[in-house]
């Protein structure tokens, strides 16, 4: 099928004749497609540094902690998580939703039981953390799980962020949600240098969080103030209910991994596992930024079958020119990330990343469904998602990983990103109108085909001890010739985009 196209007529005054509700959206001059698209490189220019920096957070003080020490990071951030996962259940995407008359009554309200939500999880933590201890048989990670819990408290305080970005002020939200990766990777850094441990970590992600809550409090438009009405309860739990259990099958097969990966590798197998999960978890970035920058925009023309189908297609294209070439590059060069990087003390971690590189490549494909799912307001399909993952990895991963151990995991997790991109492909044809996953995605996988022939062949004729600069060379190769493939093959859709970054004529809006 092919690609939905704009008419060149149509791109200023037909974009702004779009469906829903549109009015608190801060757009200037510009059409929506316009704004949007400038949104994309404003969030893309915050999300390239803060990534970066939150990498380098998790990545770099792995220099100053042991392999045992990571790991015992990893069970303290597992414990803590497996409450704080279930926080998440959408409470700001509905705020962004929803088109009620009074905007001020509408945050409070959202804001109240984001505060209520996050003071239930503190009081979880407390109760359910000892238990973990128990289970890990490690008692040291409860009092830096119990500090952790701070850092839940300053999330609510952060909520006039979902008030810039519902109304596409991206500017204003992505320089106060970059505060915290700031502070928290200088803390972090600092302290870990001066040999805190994992106590570097815990304490640069309190100091992050709850700098940036008091920034948000000073900026925030609306008064932050409890507010309850009735309904406002049974209308947010209609949405959030499915992502709930989503998460909880999530959580339960973290834990799952976790327990199982104790038990067969060892606690340096356990960090090996984390260690694994940071690096592939950067491919996610640049999908999240077109994501995170569309949805406000998709909840505005939510009721407009064709735009939704082409939004989808456009900005899916645009994030696999990155995710696609990042994922398969993680396995062509994962032993010399180990061997170059991280150190030999890492090496078990080679194979989890080639492992894990090759079930991103299907993690990709379709990753900013769950937001056009959202903003429709149906979220059942991520329950069933998350659902059918858990199932996956019980029948695949337990045996495996007793078994085979770490690679019965990574076993795992392609079995559960085949499963998971089956079920996308079943409710984006539903929700898009037929929509064929298969031969949208096909093209992203072109640029990467010259690009690792090239590299093997490079390795075919090289002579002599691997090093450093041999390495480097084959990377500058790969990239180099997936970035020539790319612009001849998306020239349209980049001279499309660029349409829209172009200054107005006078009038022209």
């Amino acid at each position: 099928m092919a690609e939905p196209t704009i008419p060149t007529s149509a791109q200023g005054s037909a974009a702004e004749a779009v469906p829903g509700p549109r009015d608190h959206l801060a757009l200037g001059d510009r059409s929506l497609r316009e704004h949007t698209t400038q949104g994309v490189l404003i969030n893309g220019a915050f999300q390239v540094g803060l990534t970066f920096v939150g990498f380098s957070r998790h990545f770099l003080i792995a220099a100053f902690l042991t392999a045992a020490d990571y790991g015992l990071w990893g069970l303290i951030y597992t414990a803590f998580a497996a409450v704080l996962f279930f926080k998440d259940v959408g409470i700001g995407d509905k705020y962004v939703q929803q088109t009620e008359t009074d905007q001020e009554a509408a945050f409070q309200k959202a804001f109240s039981l984001e505060l209520a939500w996050s003071a239930l999880f503190v009081l979880l933590v407390v109760l359910v953390v000892p238990l973990f201890s128990v289970l890990y048989g490690r008692p040291e990670i409860i009092l830096p799980a119990y500090l952790l819990g701070l850092a839940v408290m300053a999330s609510p305080f952060m909520a006039p962020t979902w008030i810039f970005y519902r109304q596409m002020r991206f500017v204003e939200q992505r320089t106060l949600l970059a505060i915290e990766p700031v502070v928290g990777f200088l803390v972090t850094l600092t302290l870990g240098i001066l040999d805190f441990g994992y106590w570097s970590i815990v304490i640069g992600a309190v100091a992050g969080t709850w700098t940036t809550a008091i920034a948000c409090i000073v900026v925030s438009p609306f008064r932050l103030r409890w507010r309850y009405e009735p309904g406002t309860l049974r209308e947010y739990y209609s949405f959030s209910w499915p992502l709930l259990l989503a998460t909880g099958t999530g959580v339960l097969t973290v834990q799952l991994a976790v327990f199982l990966g104790e038990a067969t590798v060892g606690l340096a197998g356990v960090g090996a596992i984390g260690l694994a999960g940071v690096i592939v978890t950067f491919a996610d970035r640049a999908d999240m930024v077109v994501t995170q920058t569309l949805y406000p925009a998709i909840c505005a023309v939510r009721d407009d079958v064709d735009k939704l189908r082409e939004s989808f297609a456009k900005s899916n294209r645009l994030a696999l020119v990155w995710s696609i070439p990042f994922c398969i590059g993680l396995t062509l060069f994962a032993d010399d990330i180990v061997s170059y990087v991280l150190g030999n003390k890492w090496e078990d971690v080679a194979p989890l990343l080639q492992a894990f590189g090759l079930a991103c490549v299907l993690k990709q494909i379709a990753f900013s469904w769950t937001a056009y799912h959202r903003a429709v307001g149906e979220t059942k399909p991520m329950a069933v998602n998350g659902f059918a993952a858990m199932i996956t990895f019980i029948l695949v991963g337990v045996p495996g990983m007793l078994l085979w151990g770490l690679s019965g995991y990574a076993l795992a997790i392609g079995a559960m990103a085949v499963v998971q991109l089956v079920i996308r492909a079943h409710y984006l044809s539903k929700l898009l109108g037929g929509f064929d996953i298969a031969r949208h995605s096909i093209r992203a996988f072109v640029p990467c085909v010259p690009a690792v022939a090239a590299v093997l062949v490079l390795r075919l004729v090289e002579t002599g001890d691997r090093t450093a600069a041999v390495a480097l060379a084959e990377v500058a190769t790969f990239a180099a010739v997936v970035g020539v493939t790319t612009f001849l093959l998306e020239r349209d859709l980049v001279r499309e985009v660029r349409s829209y970054l172009r200054p107005r004529a006078a009038g022209a809006a």
